[in-house]
């Protein structure tokens, strides 16, 4: 079961939903990087941001509960690379405090919600023995 409801595809899960609203708010912070950042860390931010929800659907895609789990993990670790990126764009003055307040707490809300829905394939993949 998903946070409202049954798990029918990917979009149901309520980390994808999360890092989607992430991946939105990293994109706008990206096009108003200095030229100079664009091709460096506006492109890790935005390969980061594509990751978190990518890695969710492809794991969903993989119908086996240990491979799931494993591109979980790997959205996990874009989700601390973004706050990586974004601890960046404070200290250069490419984002305002309260923007980067808001987008490091929705990859906080993300981090908790990937990690109970690891935490639920786990249960499901010990069940399944």
């Amino acid at each position: 079961m998903g946070r409202y409801g049954p798990i029918r595809h990917f979009m149901d899960i309520e980390a994808w939903k999360i890092g989607r609203e992430i991946r939105k708010r990293v994109y706008a912070i990206v096009k108003r990087l200095p030229k100079e950042e664009q091709y460096c860390l506006g492109s890790q931010m935005r390969r980061a941001a594509i990751s978190v929800t990518a890695n969710i659907a492809e794991g969903y895609g993989r119908y086996h509960y240990q491979e799931n789990i494993q591109f979980c993990r790997q959205s996990r670790g874009s989700l601390y690379e973004l706050q990586d990126h974004l601890i960046t764009c404070l200290d250069e003055g490419y984002t305002p405090r309260q923007e980067y307040e808001e987008v490091y707490a929705l990859t906080e809300s993300g981090l908790k919600a990937l990690n109970g829905y690891i935490r639920m394939l786990q249960k499901r993949k010990e069940g399944g023995k």
